[in-house]
């Protein structure tokens, strides 16, 4: 006779065991605001399908690592950057059973990365970019990929922000509405491709209704 039970405790049995946790933010959101985790996921899995048999690729303010294990499996080579230098150790950490994602500090303000990447992503940093601080930034962005090379910004839209927490708006520093990114976008790659987000789904719809954008960025303007 079938056992339901017994077929399910020996398949979960098989299970290779993982002692693998949150990092801090997404720690948060798991206890306060869960439902968010999936719109964030999402996002990387945007990111991770525009990336798809890339060689190497670098994250661009890393955070607790959250999404990179989705961009590693789909890449050769991936190097998350941030400039919390804590935070950077805790992922090297909780992080190591990944072996082709590594973790550096660079501040990309200062210049761009020495070794040159096929692609370069950046989730929920650039609104935390100040305006002065932009011009640069994005150049070293840039500069940082092969002449062919990919780049994905996403980040929340302006327009969304009356709908944003308090904290979200303390520290977003430099929200911007649809046009004006893929403006700043088409100043230093030559394709730009616009998509909005509500929640978790990706859409090329009205981007004023849009409570996230995303910008797909090809072929760098001054590449290496």
């Amino acid at each position: 006779m079938n056992d339901s039970k017994s077929q399910w405790l020996g398949l979960r049995g098989k299970l290779k065991k993982y002692d693998v946790r949150l990092g801090t933010a997404s720690a948060q959101d798991y206890v306060h605001d869960a439902k968010h985790l999936s719109f964030a996921i999402s996002r990387y899995k945007f990111v991770a399908k525009m990336l798809v048999g890339l060689g190497h690729v670098i994250e661009v303010g890393c955070g607790d690592g959250f999404g990179a294990p989705l961009i590693a499996q789909v890449v050769g080579e991936l190097t998350c950057t941030d400039i919390d230098e804590e935070q950077l150790r805790d992922n090297c950490a909780r992080l190591a059973v990944f072996e082709n994602i590594s973790f550096e500090y660079y501040d990309f303000r200062e210049k761009s990365h020495p070794k040159t990447a096929e692609g370069l992503y950046l989730v929920d940093v650039l609104e935390h970019i100040f305006p002065e601080e932009e011009a640069r930034f994005m150049s070293h962005l840039a500069g940082s990929l092969t002449a062919r090379g990919v780049a994905v910004i996403g980040t929340p839209n302006a327009s969304a922000d009356i709908h944003a927490s308090e904290n979200s708006k303390i520290g977003h520093v430099n929200l911007k509405q649809g046009e004006q990114l893929r403006a700043l976008c088409q100043r230093h790659f030559h394709n730009v491709f616009m998509f909005g987000m509500n929640d978790e789904v990706v859409h090329t719809g009205f981007l004023p209704m849009s409570h996230y954008l995303m910008a797909l960025c090809v072929a760098p303007r001054g590449s290496r």
